[in-house]
């Protein structure tokens, strides 16, 4: 090991496969990054769970015993009809039946979240298809014109005015997507607070949707079908500015790569162009030995040693 160290083999063995060894410590971060969600999921969750089992038992013990009637294999079976109905959205408490899962709002709320296997086939590239179309005819009116309007009429950078336009744009969506309709959410389900509606809007609008919570769900829900609808629009158009917004600041990210890229050879050339003009303007303002010579020492005349004497000449 010291040989390879000292011989320097093992530093080019790194250099030849500089790509594999990135690529290796790629893969142990996200390893040891899924680990350590793995350990802190565990350490928060796996006490309250095990709260929850002991009350449940507690719970179930009290309740054979205030009713000796009644058998522990029939309350299990009773128990597991009651899960498997709850598993599909069906309760047993009373002020719960008049709410139906199915109907035609819920049906469009769940068609415009998620799809099954045969719908989603038509379902997502058919949304795709639909945002994308949105999202370029938005970017016109919310990114580009004003954009290029305010760097034409005040006559500051496009690069700075960009930046400047995808912060506040960014922190508009945050604000009219996230922050108010998380006090709406936490205001109008009984079992949520701010943090759990905030939670449900990031959820749904970074479309990675676990589904552990469903506005509209509970048994008191005043105008249910129109709540429903509404979130529905909600959600969609959400999504529409969360792409406007992950356009805007791609397109950014874009123009500034193009901008350095044809800054950098213009540079270049340039000082390669003022290299050569100093140069050239050198060779031919400095006189060489030669001349500096001539000029010093003049050149010769030959005289007769008669003068202007014509016979002699």
């Amino acid at each position: 090991m010291l040989q390879c160290l000292t011989s320097g083999s093992c530093g080019r063995l790194v250099q030849t496969h500089r790509s594999t060894w990135y690529f290796a410590f790629l893969v142990l971060g996200y390893v040891l990054y899924l680990i350590f969600g793995a350990v802190v999921f565990s350490s928060v969750e796996l006490p309250y769970e095990d709260l929850l089992r002991q009350e449940l038992r507690d719970v179930k013990t009290r309740f054979l015993q205030e009713n000796q009637c009644l058998s522990d294999a029939r309350l299990e079976r009773f128990l597991e009809k009651a899960l498997e109905a709850s598993n599909y959205g069906v309760s047993v408490l009373n002020n719960a039946s008049a709410n139906w899962n199915w109907d035609f709002t819920s049906a469009l709320f769940f068609a415009s979240t998620a799809f099954c296997i045969i719908y989603s086939v038509m379902g997502i590239p058919f949304t795709l298809l639909f945002l994308t179309a949105v999202v370029q005819r938005i970017m016109v009116f919310s990114t580009r014109r004003p954009v290029m309007y305010i760097h034409t009429q005040w006559g500051l950078s496009k690069s700075s005015v960009a930046i400047v336009h995808a912060a506040v744009l960014a922190t508009t969506a945050i604000s009219c997507f996230f922050l108010i309709p998380a006090a709406i959410f936490s205001a109008l389900e009984d079992d949520w607070n701010f943090l759990e509606s905030f939670y449900f809007c990031f959820i749904s609008l970074s479309t990675i949707g676990l589904g552990d919570y469903v506005p509209g769900e509970g048994s008191n829900q005043r105008f249910r079908q129109l709540y429903k609808v509404g979130i529905t629009v909600y959600l969609l158009l959400g999504l529409v500015v969360m792409l406007v917004v992950l356009e805007t600041f791609s397109a950014q990210a874009a123009e500034e790569d193009v901008l350095l890229k044809k800054q950098k050879p213009q540079d270049r050339l340039a000082i390669l162009e003022h290299d050569q003009l100093s140069f050239t303007t050198t060779v031919v303002a400095t006189p060489s030995y030669e001349d500096k010579t001539r000029h010093f020492l003049g050149d010769p005349v030959l005289t007769s040693p008669g003068g202007d004497d014509p016979m002699i000449q």
